[in-house]
């Protein structure tokens, strides 16, 4: 992440990585599993997973559709701060 993230973003990319690993773990999938349903590597799981990038929206639909959820749902709620 560049040291210049707004916390916002940071904090909205570990909520988005809560969001998808608590929906892996409902479904029952290892993070593996879940990298090979969504056709992504499980590195790339790992990393969304602890907040630690930039989700792509094409792994978020990926990921959204392997688990069978609408990619809203993994969104996080909230709004930037007024003046970021």
């Amino acid at each position: 992440m560049p040291a210049d993230q707004p916390e916002w973003i940071t904090s909205a990319q570990q909520a988005l990585g809560r969001k998808v690993r608590d929906a892996r773990l409902y479904a029952d999938l290892t993070q593996e599993q879940l990298a090979a349903l969504a056709q992504i590597d499980r590195s790339t799981i790992q990393r969304i997973e602890g907040g630690q990038n930039d989700a792509k929206i094409s792994h978020l639909l990926r990921v959204a559709a392997a688990l069978g959820v609408p990619a809203r749902d993994l969104i996080p709620d909230g709004a930037p701060p007024a003046n970021p």
